[in-house]
């Protein structure tokens, strides 16, 4: 395996990012949707509403991390929400996801935020593991809480 190098991914970095997107959506019980998700992934970059960021090796794309703009009223700073974090199964292990979470600190960092946010699925041991290596803080201040509501399916 060739050494794995992050980047700043484009436009034009979707469609290859794409599959790898579909399988992370796969990971948490989703449907692959491919035309939705890549609609979905186009307009967020269009709109200005995410930053990706790729992985590669010998050239090819083999995991992705993607993070959501949000802010903080009560310390009046940014933040980013590391929302999706995938590398290919043939990857993992060999330090991908590390470099990818180095390279969104350092993106956190040069745009002056307070701090990144991730949350892990409780069964993903292996990614938890990760997070809190790197030194992310499990929360044992805030409750955080979710409330589905109903969204058209595209």
């Amino acid at each position: 395996m060739s050494a794995i190098t992050t980047r700043h991914a484009s436009l034009d970095d979707i469609d290859e990012v794409l599959p790898l997107f579909n399988m992370y959506r796969a990971f948490y019980g989703e449907p692959t949707r491919g035309v939705s998700a890549r609609a979905f992934m186009r307009e967020r970059w269009i709109l200005g509403e995410s930053k990706l960021i790729v992985a590669e090796a010998a050239g090819e794309i083999v995991g992705f991390t993607q993070l959501f703009p949000s802010f903080s009223s009560v310390t009046l700073q940014r933040l980013w929400i590391l929302n999706d974090l995938f590398v290919i199964e043939a990857v993992r292990g060999k330090g991908a996801g590390r470099k990818l979470l180095e390279a969104a600190a350092d993106f956190g960092r040069a745009t002056f935020a307070k701090q990144l946010f991730i949350e892990g699925a409780l069964a993903n041991t292996a990614a938890r593991g990760l997070y809190e290596d790197f030194g992310f803080v499990p929360n044992a201040e805030y409750a955080y809480y979710h409330l589905p509501l109903q969204t058209a399916q595209k």
